[in-house]
């Protein structure tokens, strides 16, 4: 029986700003991801504080909520087998530096907040956060 998931990615601002959108997207597809689901979107801080209530308790919560505020995303819901491991794998380590060559921010990571990208990180996560961006 296949395993067909969804999971969330959020092309973050710093690699917006560089215009790697299609970059980045074109990875997924070589990498088997259908994207079933975009759209470019500004949010505010009160709505960063919100996706990201998870970490509230971090010391790093409010800059990251500053930071995905800061500019353009796109959000997108990507699917195929086992999408969401597939994506952490894709993405690469939170810190461009530890990450896989051949990862997305390995590539285009210029630091441990402006990686680049987003993923969730479980299947339960990847419910909440594709209904987060894309309430039917």
């Amino acid at each position: 029986m296949s395993n067909i998931e969804q999971t969330l990615s959020i092309i973050k601002p710093d690699a917006v700003e560089r215009n790697l959108e299609n970059e980045i997207k074109q990875m997924f597809k070589d990498n088997g991801f259908q994207l079933v689901k975009e759209k470019k979107i500004q949010i505010e801080k009160s709505e960063a504080e919100s996706f990201y209530k998870v970490h509230e308790t971090k010391p790093f919560y409010n800059d990251l909520c500053a930071y995905l505020s800061s500019g353009p995303i796109v959000v997108m819901v990507l699917e195929k087998e086992n999408a969401v491991i597939g994506n952490r794998e894709l993405m690469g380590a939170t810190n461009p530096n530890d990450a896989e060559v051949g990862t997305i921010r390995k590539k285009y990571g210029i630091s441990i907040d402006k990686n680049s990208v987003h993923g969730s990180d479980s299947i339960e996560n990847a419910k909440i956060e594709i209904n987060f961006f894309f309430k039917d």
